[in-house]
């Protein structure tokens, strides 16, 4: 399979750095070598020594691939833990929300889209 990836530009280069690391320690961290890295994504080996290199960042494509065979989001390759995490205060708001029955859920959505509305208009 033909996986076009793009070398990193300087305005992205923090996002290759971050991600090979995560990819080198996810992967360590499940005893894969790159090779059964390759096989279980059906990204190609040398790819995924690019990527942790920091040379090359992978396609959306490969992104997903390598993160199902790791068992993990696509967010958690990408993103630091608490980076695309809400505030300890709205965590447990959310928790709590999270609980509700689906009309109150519903409510809240609506309530949310709506004060986001206000906040657009001021």
């Amino acid at each position: 399979m033909n996986h076009a990836e793009s070398s990193p530009s300087a305005s992205h280069m923090w996002f290759a750095m971050e991600f090979s690391e995560r990819l080198a320690r996810l992967r360590k961290e499940r005893g894969l070598t790159q090779k059964a890295l390759a096989e279980a994504s059906g990204v190609h080996a040398t790819q995924i020594q690019r990527y942790e290199s920091g040379a090359f960042e992978p396609t959306l494509d490969a992104l997903r691939r390598l993160a199902r065979a790791l068992a993990v989001s696509a967010d958690s390759l990408v993103f630091d833990i608490d980076e695309r995490a809400p505030g300890d205060d709205l965590k447990i708001v959310f928790e709590a929300v999270s609980r509700f029955d689906p009309a109150d859920k519903a409510l809240v959505k609506k309530m949310q889209h709506q004060a986001r509305q206000i906040a657009e208009a001021s």
